[in-house]
């Protein structure tokens, strides 16, 4: 089956770390470029960090930027989402998404430029 699926998920209290994963399966996630996307509920999708698909090119939103990293897994159907200092208001489910018409070099933090595949999400909570 033809998927992407995260996990890491999980509560955490204030000022703590969680490292999410998104696996892709049916494909090789390293031949795309992919993004990590937070929703809350009634919210908007939030673009939150993406890597292009050569990995030249990482971006962050500002409400994570030097807290949040991405990378590549040495698996080349992961990608991780290495989160520290998390705050109550990191709470929501996290979600990636993988991409294949930006140019390899570029990556996007707008939900609407990827058009390939979407995971379920993972539920990260931090507590106060």
């Amino acid at each position: 089956q033809v998927q992407l699926v995260e996990s890491g998920g999980g509560l955490v209290q204030s000022g703590g770390s969680l490292t999410l994963s998104c696996r892709s399966s049916g494909f090789t996630l390293a031949l795309y470029g992919v993004g990590w996307f937070r929703q809350v509920p009634d919210g908007q999708r939030e673009g939150i960090s993406c890597i292009s698909k050569n990995s030249a090119t990482i971006e962050y939103a500002d409400a994570v930027k030097g807290r949040f990293t991405i990378r590549r897994s040495s698996d080349k159907n992961v990608v991780l989402l290495e989160m520290t200092d998390l705050r109550p208001e990191d709470s929501a489910v996290y979600i990636c998404a993988s991409n294949m018409r930006l140019p390899s070099a570029m990556c996007s933090l707008s939900a609407e430029r990827y058009q390939h595949y979407w995971g379920h999400g993972t539920l990260v909570t931090v507590s106060p």
